[in-house]
């Protein structure tokens, strides 16, 4: 492993797709920066990187408080350059529209919008100063489609698109890379296998070809950074070959 003087700033480290990226950019030599909600989940996260000699620094973080983000993105930069921030917060929540509360409303769109907005805006000013950088988002299917009882996470996601277009459109002149990565599909996770058991019965996990495994997703990431910037991708949408759409 090659180490780079760069740092590359996990938010929403979950334990799959968020996990699969730190590992994949530590790998590649990068120092991680991870944070999550509780930060005391990261431990396996850590002794795992830790032990393919990667570094990082994992982080409880609330992605809806501005000075926590200002903070840990801060402290990323300050160990070395950000080279990278991706924003991986998820917020999937299926509520028919008379069971959707105010609360609720606004919680989701705090997490899968808002809190992308103050990630976005405080690594851009990180980078801009530099000339360079890169900032991607984890979308959705609801990020284009609003399905039954996803009015909450659907108009969320819409509106994180809409801040990752803008801030593409601003800073891509400025030779900053913003892209937004769409999943079309369900991934690999021990939640997603429960719902689709409980949603298509028991033979609903014989194809194993309809889930996303998310080391496809890290994957999909280090793909977007390393496109040279004459051939940049905003959009990237996923799925597997065995998905219909």
């Amino acid at each position: 492993m090659q180490k780079r003087n760069a740092t590359v700033a996990v938010i929403g480290a979950g334990d799959y797709i968020g996990a699969e990226i730190a590992k994949k950019f530590a790998a590649e030599g990068f120092t991680v920066f991870a944070g999550r909600r509780n930060g005391d989940k990261l431990a396996p996260l850590v002794e795992e990187i830790e032990a393919a000699g990667g570094e990082i620094h994992a982080r409880s973080l609330d992605a809806r408080k501005e000075e926590e983000v200002i903070s840990f993105l801060n402290e990323a930069d300050r160990h070395a350059p950000l080279e990278i921030c991706i924003f991986n917060v998820g917020a999937n929540v299926n509520f028919p529209i008379l069971d959707t509360t105010e609360r609720v409303f606004r919680k989701v769109w705090e997490m899968a919008c808002y809190s992308g907005f103050l990630a976005g805006r405080e690594a851009a000013r990180l980078m801009l100063p530099r000339g360079k950088g890169n900032i991607f988002f984890t979308g959705a299917t609801a990020s284009l489609r609003g399905g039954s009882g996803y009015a909450a996470f659907a108009s969320a996601k819409f509106g994180l698109r809409a801040v990752a277009q803008a801030m593409a459109r601003e800073l891509g002149p400025k030779n900053i890379h913003v892209a937004h990565l769409i999943i079309d599909s369900g991934v690999d996770t021990e939640w997603v296998r429960q719902r689709r058991l409980e949603a298509l019965g028991p033979n609903a996990l014989d194809n194993p070809d309809l889930l996303m495994p998310p080391s496809s997703v890290a994957e999909s990431y280090w793909q977007l950074y390393q496109q040279p910037r004459s051939a940049w991708t905003f959009e990237l949408e996923i799925r597997p070959f065995g998905e219909k759409w």
